[in-house]
């Protein structure tokens, strides 16, 4: 075996044990969330509005109004969501 073959090998054997370090870094840190999760849960915090909000506040205010008004849209098509009434002031 000659030393290009020799160094691919230790460099391809330091990677994989890097990846395999950090996929246990990871599952520690899942485990973390989980915990985090299940405290919200007993101290009365609804734990699927929770992860929206996470997931909410890692987009950027113009990615949050897009989305908003995509969704906003789609459930009119839909009839999920009251028509806006033309006067403006929510008529009865």
């Amino acid at each position: 075996m000659d030393s290009t073959t020799s160094f691919a090998q230790g460099q391809l054997k330091s990677l994989v044990e890097r990846i395999e370090r950090l996929e246990e870094d990871k599952k520690a840190i899942a485990g973390d969330i989980k915990e985090v999760y299940a405290e919200a849960k007993a101290n009365g915090f609804d734990t699927k509005i929770l992860r929206k909000v996470v997931t909410i506040r890692k987009k950027d205010r113009t990615e949050r109004e897009e989305e908003e008004a995509m969704l906003d849209l789609y459930m009119h098509a839909l009839g999920m969501a009251p028509e806006p009434t033309s006067d403006g002031g929510g008529g009865v």
